[in-house]
């Protein structure tokens, strides 16, 4: 139903089965088949003999409404997770992700396939939407006049930041491939006099003399000793009563159900060492790095702000 964009199709009414065929480019028959189980599931109903209509369950299945699952469950199939999850008792065997192993580090992948690559952007960009609204309206950014978001990606954290906060400034830092989207992004946002893009490497060093350094999914895609050096870059090169805001999928320290154990499991699939973190195991990391952890947010979609400051 993702893949074939369903919701979208009949998100202006009822349509019979071939012409919904038609339009999502599917096979009939195959594609009836397919919605009968879909009505079993409350995504979809009739409304005729051949007629099927979403429902309010299945507008979550929508490309453009917030909180849409669609792009996430188009990367759930997307063949390499696909294999990687298929494969995951072989990673736990070896030690090492099968995924890396076929097809080489996810990144690289996703460059070497630019509709897996459009597919992720999608999902990383709808997934940030819920985290980043919970994070102009829960954390309090006074006395922060200039922000570094290290690895910003296109820019849309950044962008929704400075909108929150009009006296403030902002670096957005990443690689040089990186950077030239998200120039675009925040140069369409009307922000021109209020950033500036760096490109660089944040294991070689970060943007000196910020009062604010945001991580947003930075750290989780590496192990302790990769992770330690990025908070090691940023506590150099902050102001002394800077702050670090780490914005992760922070798991409980005990065995309650957590969204971010099952995405744990998929980071372990898809990554050599990157990993979700609980909140102590993240204390751990802040306070060898020399920071001392200051607060954690919650901020909905299972996502956290920790923060923390130079010791």
């Amino acid at each position: 139903m993702a893949e074939l964009g369903v919701a979208d199709h009949l998100a202006d009414g009822p349509l019979d089965t071939e012409e919904l065929a038609k339009r999502c480019g599917a096979h009939a028959p195959s594609l009836r088949r397919v919605l009968r189980e879909l009505a079993s599931m409350g995504v979809v109903r009739t409304a005729g003999a051949e007629d099927y209509e979403l429902t309010d369950a299945g507008t979550a299945l929508l490309s453009d409404v917030p909180g849409s699952i669609r792009s996430s469950i188009r990367a759930l199939g997307e063949e390499g997770f696909w294999y990687a999850m298929g494969k995951l008792p072989d990673t736990v065997r070896q030690g090492s992700s099968a995924f890396v192993a076929k097809y080489g580090k996810l990144y690289e992948h996703l460059a070497k396939n630019p509709d897996a690559g459009r597919i992720f952007d999608d999902y990383m960009a709808t997934r940030a939407i819920t985290f980043t609204d919970g994070l102009v309206k829960r954390y309090d950014f006074a006395g922060i006049e200039t922000m570094v978001d290290v690895a910003g990606g296109s820019g849309h954290i950044m962008a929704t930041v400075l909108h929150a906060n009009p006296g403030m400034r902002g670096i957005l830092f990443d690689l040089d491939q990186v950077a030239a989207r998200a120039r675009d992004l925040l140069a369409t946002e009307g922000l021109a006099d209020r950033y500036e893009v760096v490109a660089g490497d944040f294991f070689a060093s970060v943007p000196a003399g910020a009062d604010a350094y945001l991580l947003a999914s930075i750290l989780h895609n590496w192990d302790d000793g990769d992770a330690l050096r990025i908070l090691r870059n940023v506590r150099r090169a902050m102001n002394p009563g800077g702050r670090v805001l780490v914005l992760e999928v922070a798991l409980p320290d005990d065995e309650a159900p957590h969204l971010g154990k099952d995405l744990d499991l998929r980071m372990l699939a898809i990554f050599n060492g990157g990993l979700e973190r609980s909140r102590e195991e993240y204390a751990t990391l802040f306070e060898q790095a020399g920071l001392e952890p200051a607060a954690v947010i919650e901020l909905g979609a299972g996502a956290s702000l920790l923060e923390a400051r130079p010791v």
